[in-house]
């Protein structure tokens, strides 16, 4: 159960800090000169998988991401129950972190595109939307599968390796869909967004989990051992 409550918490933070930067630091694309902008927001997601990889890794590996999960049941490292469960409490994690920041803006004023720092894509660029998500979340996770691979892996740098790929995974598809790559990160805000957000959700779930999928058996063909 602790690793499940790890997966929460961890979920959470990323939500609530990413998210956050979006919604108070000012417009994720940059437009308010006295925000943070693309990098400002780019940063504060990765920075906080770094944060939480050193907190709860050892916990729990430290997914906080359904699309990182089902990448590592497919590579075979994890059980299935293990992997419903994660992706369970992580979809709980991005809710409470969304209703905390839901009352944030409800007790005062924000500076960001929307009032929960929802994913969304452009009227007739959902090809483009699902393709970015796709292929972000691919390197994305195969950078994870990577990392912590035990025999191949980066040992104690790989969350820092994996923080820093989502940094640069946001900096280019921030202009895109906001990005998402995480289902549950997706979820939480879409529910208290409603409207556009929550009728466009289905592409920030199926999108990443394809791109998962695909990085999963792009690393069992080249980092698995076993033929």
């Amino acid at each position: 159960m602790k690793k499940y409550l790890a997966e929460m918490v961890g979920t959470m933070v990323l939500v609530l800090v990413g998210c956050g930067s979006a919604i108070f630091a000012g417009n994720a694309a940059g437009a308010v000169s006295a925000g943070v902008g693309t990098l400002g927001v780019a940063l504060a997601f990765g920075l906080a998988v770094v944060a939480m990889a050193y907190t709860v890794g050892g916990i729990s590996g430290c997914h906080i991401n359904p699309a990182i999960t089902l990448g590592v049941w497919l590579s075979g490292r994890m059980t299935g129950k293990d992997a419903g469960m994660y992706m369970l409490f992580q979809v709980i994690g991005a809710v409470i972190g969304s209703a905390l920041l839901w009352l944030l803006v409800s007790a005062g004023t924000h500076n960001g595109p929307t009032a929960t720092g929802s994913n969304s894509y452009a009227d007739g660029m959902m090809l483009q939307a699902f393709i970015a998500e796709a292929v972000f979340t691919f390197i994305f996770v195969l950078v994870v599968l990577g990392t912590t691979d035990s025999k191949k892996g980066a040992g104690n740098l790989a969350g820092l390796a994996i923080g820093l790929t989502l940094v640069i995974v946001h900096i280019v598809c921030i202009p895109i869909t906001g990005t998402s790559v995480n289902p549950a990160r997706s979820i939480g805000p879409a529910l208290f967004e409603g409207g556009v957000a929550l009728s466009q959700l289905w592409l920030f779930i199926v999108a990443p989990f394809v791109g998962a999928a695909v990085s999963a058996l792009v690393w069992n063909a080249i980092g698995n051992e076993k033929k």
